[in-house]
């Protein structure tokens, strides 16, 4: 007997009701917003097949229609529309659930085992590209470049500076109050509670400082007559309210075309380009992975180790010391020898 919302179940326990388990299951957890989004939309994608396959509504599957088969025939048809990266997270958030059904006894083992899963290519980091690009952009941001209705370089620098100088992620962006920003001047932090609901502290310098100064400042001056609290959002859009995603993408991509440099960011990458160059240069100037780690809030070590590998600073050296190079740099192109 399986009990759901205080519904009891005998047999033939709906798949819509199993997932909505699942989802209550996770609270503890503590995912956030987007995170919760992403699981379900992969869940009612593979659902959705499953209902064609099995010629039902959604309404009416249960978890017996979990076969190996079904699964197999609603996996592939889904990889013809998605990319691989796609199609494996998918299979991750159905491995999750249907260890979940096995863990509360609706079924007797995980058929997500014989269904393939596809291997996806190891992340790269996206930073911005030029060497002198995050500078030309932070230029850029406090000479006022972004012209919008209503400037506000203050805002401007402190969000571009969040993301080259502490490698915050948007949402984390978002997340910050005004006591995040903690400690004495001179030695102060920023306070970051990250994906995963991993919390992290990122030391920044006097010239953070500075910016995060300023641009409180400003928010004083454009709303007068609003109360700010320890525990009021950081960053604002034009009506003092804390700052939406869309607002702040908004923001990062018109700050790149303003600046010039919207050919030098990789390709899907917006606010995470100035992320991956803030650990890009922190391996470049010899960062570890497990300082990288720290810094960025990353669950595994894996990832850290990819910006370092991006930088090839090991391989570089490694190839340097072939001891061919010792005769190529005496050589002079174009001048014969005597014995030839």
């Amino acid at each position: 007997m399986w009990i759901v919302g205080g519904s009891r179940y005998q047999d033939h326990v709906l798949l819509l009701h199993a997932q909505d388990a699942f989802f209550l299951a996770r609270k503890p957890r503590k995912d956030s917003p987007h995170t919760t989004a992403a699981y379900r939309r992969d869940l009612h994608g593979i659902t959705s097949l499953l209902a064609d396959t099995a010629s039902k509504s959604i309404a009416e599957l249960t978890i017996e229609d979990l076969t190996v088969p079904a699964l197999r025939a609603a996996f592939g048809e889904f990889a013809d529309g998605h990319a691989k990266t796609s199609v494996a997270r998918a299979w991750s958030t159905w491995n999750q659930f249907l260890n979940f059904c096995v863990a509360d006894g609706l079924l007797e083992g995980n058929p997500m085992g014989a269904v393939v899963r596809p291997k996806a290519p190891p992340p790269s980091p996206k930073p911005l590209r030029g060497e002198d690009t995050p500078e030309r952009l932070l230029a850029a941001a406090a000479s006022g470049a972004r012209k919008a209705r209503d400037p506000w370089p203050e805002r401007d620098v402190l969000v571009i500076a969040l993301g080259l100088v502490a490698g915050l992620r948007s949402a984390e962006v978002r997340a910050l109050q005004r006591s995040s920003v903690v400690g004495r001047p001179g030695e102060q932090r920023l306070h970051v509670h990250g994906k995963g609901s991993r919390e992290r502290s990122i030391p920044i310098e006097p010239s953070m400082e500075r910016v995060i100064d300023a641009y409180l400042a400003s928010c004083a001056v454009r709303f007068p007559h609003q109360r700010f609290g320890p525990n009021s959002a950081l960053l604002l859009d034009y009506r003092g309210e804390p700052i939406g995603r869309g607002a702040l993408d908004y923001l990062v991509k018109t700050s790149y075309r303003w600046a010039g440099i919207r050919d030098q960011v990789p390709t899907g990458a917006n606010l995470h380009a100035l992320r991956h160059t803030f650990a890009t240069r922190l391996a470049e100037d010899g960062a570890n992975a497990a300082e990288i780690m720290a810094l960025l809030g990353h669950a595994n070590l894996n990832t850290s180790q990819n910006y370092i590998e991006a930088t090839g600073k090991e391989r570089r050296a490694a190839a340097a010391g072939n001891r061919t190079y010792r005769a190529l740099s005496g050589l002079e192109p174009g001048v014969t020898s005597p014995d030839s």
